[in-house]
């Protein structure tokens, strides 16, 4: 099946160009040869009408009563020997016979077929039925030895005798004539009809082929398109797929952080505000507290240090509780949260952040909002925490939705390895940013550390 292959690997319109081809060439010659043989019989019969009608009006006055159908007396055989052998019509009739309508020649300028019988042939019968019968052809009949031995096509006409009153053929005129001329005239009909067949064929078949061109060139376009479309559907697809597969591993990432960040809390609560309440209430249960006869200023001392415990719980809750507590930041710019991160860092650690903020305004989801204060607000505390807080540098660009920020410092920088997977810095922000589709990067080394964040626009208007 190579050739089936091989054919359905073509264009449509290559098919049609093929198999219409071979197609219009059939019904063309189909076509050519009824047209022909139609236009052929069209002119050899009324040619043959025109001379039966001649040869009867010069015939037909010098024939006896037919009614008898005997063979003709002296008198009108040697009368149609005589006509019949002069003038044009004795150059054009090649021969002459009188027929009755059992097959005997009743007259013939062969004097030797006169009286014989031959077996009545569907010409003849056709004639005697009141038809004209005439053939191109060349002689093949048993009573035509003389035409038959001159070997070119001749005119032979079968014209009935029909009596006046009734219409009966009572005899039928055959002759032989040269028709010359009539060969040209039918090789012409032949070519006229061959090329109007033709020409008509060509151009139904021609203007078939630009349509079926001009379709297929459409379909072929459409289809490149729709397999662009698919190809890109499928990357799509894909893509679609990683980033299941990523926001589940940052989905399940983020659950572990979470924990660990709920344990830090908790450490940071009981290593903290809670020691220092359990040893407030401890001096609470003293005996300097509980003995009357404690002196009023060991009493008052002892309830100082109950106070001071319990103050110092205090500012650590709230030291805990602020860097958990975001402020309204839902409608403000970027300008205005990387200017709050900052000025809040500054207080914090009296150390000074070089900023540059270049933003034209676009509309964050709130998300994103929280994810770059959150961002800034601890890539500072690990450049103050590990890099001493030297040159931090600040430094935020968002250009036709496109969100970039970088946070830089000139410490000593560290090893990325010793980053453990559980931290709650760099780790955390990563997760965060990823969940939210955007990129995260950090360059460390011994001129410092640059840490970055970058939103794309159709990432950010999620």
């Amino acid at each position: 099946m190579n050739w089936l292959r091989r054919w359905n690997a073509r264009s449509l319109a290559s098919q049609f160009f093929i198999a219409g081809g071979l197609i219009s060439i059939a019904a063309m010659f189909l076509v050519g040869i009824l047209v022909t043989h139609l236009i052929e019989e069209a002119v050899i019969h009324n040619s043959g009408a025109a001379t039966a009608l001649y040869v009867d009006s010069v015939v037909a006055p010098l024939l006896p009563d037919m009614q008898k159908a005997t063979p003709l007396d002296e008198g009108s055989a040697q009368a149609l020997d005589e006509t019949l052998g002069q003038g044009a019509l004795g150059r054009r009739l090649v021969s002459f016979k009188l027929w009755r309508s059992d097959g005997t020649i009743l007259y013939s300028n062969e004097k030797d077929l006169v009286g014989k019988k031959f077996a009545v042939n569907g010409k003849l019968r056709n004639a005697f039925a009141g038809s004209l019968v005439a053939r191109y052809e060349v002689a093949s009949d048993p009573e035509s030895d003389k035409e038959r031995t001159l070997g070119k096509p001749l005119m032979e006409i079968y014209n009935p005798v029909l009596q006046p009153w009734s219409g009966q053929a009572v005899a039928v005129i055959e002759f032989y004539e040269t028709a010359e001329g009539l060969g040209d005239s039918l090789a012409h009909a032949r070519l006229r009809s061959w090329g109007a067949v033709a020409a008509l064929t060509a151009s139904f078949f021609l203007l078939l082929s630009v349509l079926v061109f001009r379709g297929s060139r459409m379909i072929e376009a459409q289809r490149k398109d729709l397999k662009e479309r698919v190809s890109e559907l499928s990357a799509l697809l894909e893509e679609n797929r990683g980033l299941q597969r990523r926001l589940q591993r940052a989905s399940q990432r983020v659950a572990a952080l979470n924990e660990t960040y709920l344990r830090s809390i908790g450490a940071d609560l009981h290593d903290g505000p809670a020691q220092h309440i359990a040893y407030a209430s401890l001096r609470l249960d003293s005996d300097m507290l509980i003995n009357a006869s404690t002196q009023p200023e060991t009493r008052e001392k002892e309830l100082a240090w109950i106070r001071s415990s319990l103050a110092e719980a205090m500012t650590e809750i709230r030291n805990i509780c602020s860097g958990l507590v975001l402020p309204q930041i839902e409608k403000s710019s970027i300008s205005e949260i990387v200017t709050r991160v900052v000025e809040a860092h500054q207080r914090k650690t009296e150390t000074r952040v070089d900023t540059i903020v270049d933003d034209d305004g676009p509309e964050l989801a709130p998300a994103v909002k929280i994810c770059i204060y959150r961002f800034v607000q601890e890539a500072l505390n690990n450049a103050y925490r590990h890099g001493g807080g030297a040159q931090q540098a600040v430094r935020a660009v968002s250009r036709n939705g496109r969100v970039h920020v970088e946070v830089s410092d000139r410490g000593d920088g560290f090893d990325p390895t010793e980053v453990r997977p559980t931290s709650l810095g760099l780790v955390g922000l990563r997760e965060r940013i990823d969940s939210l589709g955007g990129s995260f990067d950090v360059k460390t080394g011994e001129e410092g550390t640059t840490v970055t964040m970058t939103f794309e626009p159709m990432e950010v208007g999620d």
